[in-house]
């Protein structure tokens, strides 16, 4: 069980830095309900400010390591807990609201639990959809690349395993027969064909 639900962590005062980038971090969460690719869905909220529908992110703060920093934007702002998978990539972006650069850090999520209650949940409102959806109803192109690096992984686990680098995925995306496999069911399939 949960604890009580804090607010969100507010100010600039604990704000990363690297030179002139403001660090952030955030989450691609998805679920899976079926054996298809189109029984996959991501989660997107929208922007405080508008309807604008975007990934959870925000800053990165000293006394918190990158996953703790993603994995607690995403509780503020969408109110879903999970399983945090390899980090996606980063990429710079300018701020809307103001002359400046930020970097993102991107990981996926595997939802877990989704909180009827959450910080932010007055704020923003939270819509799951198929990938091919998102890739339409996200407003900011840097996290289009997330998303499009979070397909691109899901399509290179064989190698990941032989390399014993999977990151924490349930069923995961098997592109070449279009439909979605465990962990296990792949490393039986590699291991069959080094024999």
């Amino acid at each position: 069980m949960l604890g009580p639900i804090l607010p969100s962590r507010t100010g600039r005062h604990l704000q990363r830095y690297n030179q002139e980038y403001r660090l952030v971090v955030g989450c691609i969460p998805y679920r899976i309900h079926g054996p298809r690719v189109e029984d996959m869905q991501v989660l997107l909220i929208t922007s405080q400010k508008s309807a604008n529908m975007m990934f959870p992110k925000g800053g990165w703060e000293v006394d918190e390591n990158i996953e703790l920093a993603a994995s607690r934007e995403t509780l503020e702002e969408a109110g879903v807990i999970g399983l945090l998978g390899n980090k996606l990539g980063e990429w710079t972006f300018k701020s809307k609201r103001q002359d400046k650069f930020h970097r993102g850090s991107v990981f996926p999520l595997l939802v877990t639990k989704e909180l009827d209650i959450w910080p932010e949940k007055d704020l923003r409102r939270r819509i799951w959809m198929t990938v091919m959806e998102a890739k339409e109803a996200c407003t900011q192109s840097w996290m289009k690349e997330a998303l499009e690096a979070f397909i691109c992984q899901l399509a290179h686990i064989p190698r990941a395993i032989e390399d014993r680098t999977l990151a924490p995925f349930g069923p995961v995306l098997c592109r070449s027969e279009g439909r979605l496999r465990t962990p296990c069911e792949l490393e039986l399939q590699t291991k069959k064909q080094i024999i």
